[in-house]
């Protein structure tokens, strides 16, 4: 196959599983990283997964910067802009997340129709669906919702940061600026699956602090989840379907509460199960508890709330059938363990 694909930020976790099943595909990858110094270790980790590893080849180039993207998009058919940022810990400020991620998505869609790419696919968020609701959130939540980033009690600087990137993208292509870049867009829940190196995703902490036996007790906490492998068949099945271009894409299976992830845990890992909590705790524990864990910062505004989605659109258009959390739930646990992050 000689059709050449980007995939920017290379070294995060949704974009090393896609550049690996492109790459096992036959496609020539192209993967974009803030510094050459990530180079060697992203091609080793790819290696004992694929004979592939070494066709990858990486450019510099950052969001924060016009320089790098010319020349990393040169000859690509296509680009995967996955890269975003995605801090463990709540920023400050909003602008720290959505300064990069906007302007960083539209340098990428200008760099990629100035060199004549025919698709950009862009991984946005169910972040840019489902927050900003307050008491009036759809259910289920489609492609069709938009969050409202500036209900700041219903939202996250993340989220934010999601849904104004998103609207820009829409808006350059839909302006005669843009005009005849396809753009289609992939809206993940929490994403979990197997790790293919040492790197921890913040989704997959959800999973490590459990089972490192972290939080004393359960939030009243939800998450809608998805296999990792199934947002990347997403990724590259809008990439290439004609049908796919102007289109989002929710990318999930279903939605649990945390006393139901720590169940399935407790059930398939017996040997950690004294670790992994039982009982409920009270959302003013962990408003207190997430002074000294930061990270729990930013589910705050999760607490208490169950959304429910709709992947219709991913079974139909993109005939990807979700892997169940429960499975996604217990290989994230094997690999953490086998790769001793726990």
């Amino acid at each position: 196959m000689d059709e050449q694909v980007l995939v920017t930020g290379a070294s995060g976790f949704i974009a090393l599983q896609t550049i690996l099943d492109l790459l096992e595909q036959g496609y020539r990858v192209r993967g974009s990283v803030r510094s050459f110094d990530k180079a060697e270790q992203i091609r080793e980790t790819l290696r004992p997964h694929t004979p592939m590893a070494d066709m990858l080849e990486l450019v510099e180039a950052s969001l924060d910067h016009d320089r790098g993207w010319a020349a990393a998009v040169e000859g690509c058919q296509y680009v995967l802009h996955i890269a975003s940022p995605f801090p463990a810990e709540r920023p400050k400020d909003a602008d720290e997340l959505i300064r990069p991620a906007r302007d960083g998505a539209l340098r990428v869609l200008k760099a990629s129709k100035a060199a004549g790419v025919s698709r950009v696919v862009l991984t946005s968020s169910m972040a840019a669906i489902g927050y900003g609701w307050g008491k009036n959130r759809p259910e289920p939540l489609t492609e069709e919702h938009w969050s409202n980033p500036d209900e700041l009690k219903d939202n996250t600087p993340y989220a934010r940061s999601k849904t104004i990137a998103e609207k820009a993208a829409w808006d350059f292509v839909n302006s005669a600026e843009g005009e005849g870049l396809e753009l289609a867009v992939i809206n993940p829940v929490g994403v979990l699956g197997p790790l293919l190196g040492k790197d921890v995703s913040t989704s997959t902490q959800i999973i490590s602090q459990l089972l490192a036996g972290s939080v004393p007790r359960l939030p009243k906490l939800s998450f809608a989840l998805v296999d990792v492998r199934d947002v990347s068949a997403a990724h590259i099945r809008a990439m290439t379907l004609p049908e796919a271009a102007g289109k989002r894409f929710i990318v999930s299976d279903r939605t649990l509460w945390m006393t139901e992830i720590a169940d399935i845990l407790r059930k398939a890992f017996a040997e950690h199960a004294e670790r992994i909590p039982e009982k409920e705790l009270p959302n003013w524990s962990l408003r207190l508890l997430a002074n000294v864990n930061p990270p729990l910062k930013n589910v705050l505004p999760e607490l208490g709330k169950f959304r429910v989605v709709s992947n219709e659109r991913m079974k139909s258009v993109l005939e990807i059938n979700p892997t169940p959390a429960e499975v996604a739930i217990k290989e994230t646990a094997r690999s953490l363990l086998d790769l001793g992050l726990v």
